[in-house]
């Protein structure tokens, strides 16, 4: 590999301009540099050359891949195509970065494990959400002992409102499904705040109960049993005309609650405040690409692990098949 890492980023689709993100991202992070841009639609690679000027466009995954001159590549395409493209890459002897969610199965998070593993290259998720100050405030509270052992989560996510039709995100053969999108970073938050084995997962699925022109499902629920006795309950939702807190969560000797840019802790723990309102705080030390960088130079561990990444997606993937077992799906071993 070069002294300097040589990026290039796989989808350069208008949503969101992630593609153009993650190039930015790689731009302002010393020690990588992004050289190629790879889209299935010329005028979007035609618009990379120009938010780039002097970077190699590509048109197919092949041509991508061909490139002897990149190093790792980012996978920002819709979510049914991150496994396929992802593993090609991995087996061409490129490191790789993949959007969130990982895939969309537990078969494909492995597929892609292994493909890194037998090519002795790097794979990790972009989990950027990882780095938001009420996540990162919370997980401190909770390892501090504040409100003591865990035993109770509740995240709630969503509202009221008709997804847009037109848009593939609405489309479950690519998108995965309601879960994949704000529910993947709500699931990796629970798994880095909970970080006790997961037990089983049960799923509550409501198809298409109002929008049945949407391919996504309106409501999804899932209750994960953890091997320490904790549970924790997780809705999205595109009917709630009643919602509640994106974080509740109940503790053998106190309690949290979010609320606008603070948590209210409650405590029965000597030495802390019976009641305080705590304010967010961002994550402290690298950033993602950073943490990257300093992991193919150095060999410093991943902050975002591929593994840490299947479980979220094993927590989907299970929820939907108990959804129609219409009991609990037991968690793989490796996902714990």
């Amino acid at each position: 590999m070069a002294d300097t890492i040589r990026g290039a980023v796989l989808g350069y689709g208008a949503a969101f301009n992630m593609g153009k993100a993650h190039a930015n991202m790689m731009e302002r992070t010393d020690g990588i540099h992004c050289v190629a841009v790879c889209d299935i639609d010329a005028s979007r690679t035609d618009a990379a050359k120009q938010d780039f000027p002097g970077i190699r466009t590509y048109n197919t995954v092949e041509e991508l891949i061909a490139d002897t001159e990149v190093d790792l590549v980012a996978n920002v395409l819709p979510h049914s195509l991150h496994c396929a493209p992802t593993v090609a890459c991995l087996n061409a002897g490129k490191h790789a970065v993949v959007e969130k969610p990982m895939c969309i199965t537990i078969a494909e998070a492995t597929e892609m494990i292994t493909a890194a593993e037998e090519n002795g290259v790097m794979l990790s998720v972009h989990h950027n959400r990882r780095w938001d100050a009420d996540f990162w405030t919370l997980r401190e509270l909770v390892h501090s002992g504040v409100i003591g052992k865990v035993f109770n989560v509740e995240m709630w996510g969503g509202g009221y409102g008709r997804p847009n039709p037109d848009w593939w995100r609405s489309v479950k053969a690519i998108s995965g499904g309601q879960f994949y999108d704000w529910g993947a970073h709500y699931l990796d938050w629970l798994l880095n705040v909970i970080e006790a084995p997961m037990i089983n997962v049960t799923g509550f699925y409501q198809p298409n109960l109002v929008w049945d022109d949407i391919s996504n499902e309106d409501h999804v629920q899932a209750i994960i049993r953890f091997a320490d006795g904790c549970m924790a309950n997780i809705q999205m939702s595109n009917i709630a005309k009643i919602g509640g807190p994106r974080w509740k969560l109940l503790g053998s000797h106190g309690a949290i609650v979010s609320g606008d840019g603070q948590f209210k802790v409650l405590s029965e723990v000597e030495g802390h405040p019976k009641e305080q309102m705590v304010g967010f705080h961002g994550r402290p030390g690298p950033s993602y690409y950073q943490n990257i960088v300093a992991h193919l130079n150095d060999g410093t561990p991943l902050l975002v692990t591929p593994e840490s990444a299947r479980r979220v997606i094993a927590v989907m993937d299970l929820a939907e098949k108990s959804s129609k077992t219409h009991q609990a799906e037991t968690v793989p071993y490796e996902f714990s």
